[in-house]
């Protein structure tokens, strides 16, 4: 029997945080060995288990993964959580894609100066309340399911509540106009396997402070 996933990143969210997301609600136990210092990286760089020499690194099934994307679209297809087909499999990409554009707005907010990162913040609450989730609410109003795509829980559904979780971490209320994604929200949170990493004492990562950002910039040299 195949050992549990291996995941190789920083004690924090960062891109590796949607990859726990996506194990933990596909119920796929996994450890994790955390990158503490530049000397941590550049022994994984240099004993060649970094592709591209970046993390995040997944060791699945015998491989060593890298490239967030390229880990996410293989635990998904593994654990069915991708689509019935390539139509399918397209519209969850468009989804997947639309919600990481609007996570890597909230994502690299901690390493701007606070000048900017207001400027941003206020960027992101308007791109969220009229690009991004006009989109999924839509979605759901249209076709009436529980879920986005093929009326079954898939990666778009994960990556979304991820996604509003994060932004109601910058704005409480930011849902306040989007009454399906309110309802969406409350039923993919009480999913079990989910509702469980949501729990206190799970593998889920909280918001980064202004300490841990100067341990990643030191250890990405950043």
């Amino acid at each position: 029997m195949a050992g549990k996933p291996k995941l190789h990143y920083t004690k924090g969210r960062g891109k590796m945080e949607s990859i726990r997301w996506l194990l933990a609600a596909a119920g796929v136990e996994f450890e994790e060995e955390f990158i503490e210092t530049k000397e941590d990286l550049e022994k994984l760089r240099n004993d060649g288990s970094l592709l591209f020499q970046q993390v995040p690194m997944v060791e699945i099934d015998g491989m060593k993964m890298v490239q967030t994307r390229a880990i996410l679209s293989y635990i998904a297809a593994k654990y069915n959580l991708y689509g019935k087909d390539l139509k399918e499999r397209a519209w969850i990409d468009m989804y997947v894609e639309g919600t990481t554009d609007l996570m890597g707005m909230i994502m690299y907010l901690p390493f701007q100066p606070a000048d900017t990162r207001e400027k941003n913040l206020a960027l992101m609450i308007e791109r969220a309340t009229t690009r991004y989730f006009p989109v999924y609410e839509k979605a759901l109003k249209n076709h009436g399911h529980d879920y986005l795509v093929g009326n079954k829980l898939s990666w778009a559904d994960i990556h979304l509540l991820e996604a509003i979780l994060m932004a109601e971490e910058c704005k409480p209320d930011i849902l306040s106009a989007f009454p399906l994604l309110q309802a969406f929200k409350g039923r993919t949170s009480n999913i079990p396997t989910i509702k469980k990493f949501l729990q206190p004492g799970s593998q889920r990562k909280p918001p980064i402070d202004e300490n841990f950002v100067a341990i990643v910039r030191k250890i990405f040299n950043i």
